[in-house]
């Protein structure tokens, strides 16, 4: 998970929504439906959560560029830096106490709660026999406190984390991953990410990709395709 951005550790940047990168197809084509977790099932506000770890300006910018938008932060969504390393270098660049970082660390995990309207896409879409599947950059001790507290999860009929197999999005290696491995025919499956830029990558792949505003925008353009194979 990472704040939402133009390039890999850029600013966000979100422009007009654009499908044009997905060409029409034939009515009822979609079969599959991947969802993405931080910023579309979970919430992911990682501003939020900066604002709350520290009162002072100064220290709220550097904790937004010397762990949040640092290459350390993506490297633990791909399974190469354990949490406990990871609060090690935190400390060392923001010149604070290991103890503190490791704070930071639990405090993201308990923020990325449920989004209820998108479990109730999930669960419906299910309800309906259309299998769905997870795809999500996150550490694997994310992951694992996610499962631990919340029942959410056996509704999907495969998921895959970053943490779990060192791949992350936007690498084509990740879609070709999740694809392989459930036997997903790419042009039957609509992906749903939050990012820009995991959706033009999953597009490339041959996927249907949407980008996550909120799960009635979403819920409206994948029905458009469910109903007819073109985009809202």
């Amino acid at each position: 998970m990472t704040l939402p951005q133009a390039g890999i550790f850029g600013i966000a940047r979100h422009g007009p929504r654009s499908t044009a990168y997905n060409p029409p197809m034939p009515p009822h084509s979609t079969q599959n439906v991947i969802f993405d977790f931080g910023g579309v099932l979970v919430r992911w506000k990682p501003q939020e959560i900066i604002d709350d770890f520290y009162q002072d300006e100064a220290l709220r910018a550097q904790l937004r560029e010397q762990v949040f938008q640092h290459p350390d932060w993506l490297e633990m969504d791909r399974g190469t830096l354990e949490d406990a390393d990871a609060a090690q270098r935190f400390a060392a660049r923001m010149n604070r106490p290991a103890a503190e970082m490791l704070d930071l660390l639990q405090r993201v995990k308990e923020h990325l709660v449920p989004l209820q309207a998108s479990l109730d896409l999930v669960n419906d879409l299910a309800e309906r026999g259309i299998p769905v599947y997870g795809l999500s950059n996150m550490a694997s001790s994310t992951f694992q406190h996610l499962k631990e507290r919340h029942a959410i999860w056996d509704v999907f009929r495969g998921i895959v984390i970053s943490g779990h197999i060192q791949l992350v999005k936007p690498d084509p290696r990740i879609f070709e991953h999740i694809s392989k491995t459930y036997g997903l025919a790419p042009g039957a499956t609509a992906f749903i990410d939050d990012l820009e830029a995991n959706v033009r990558a999953a597009a490339r792949h041959g996927f249907r990709g949407i980008r996550f505003e909120s799960a009635a925008q979403s819920r409206a353009e994948l029905e458009a395709w469910l109903d007819t194979g073109v985009a809202s």
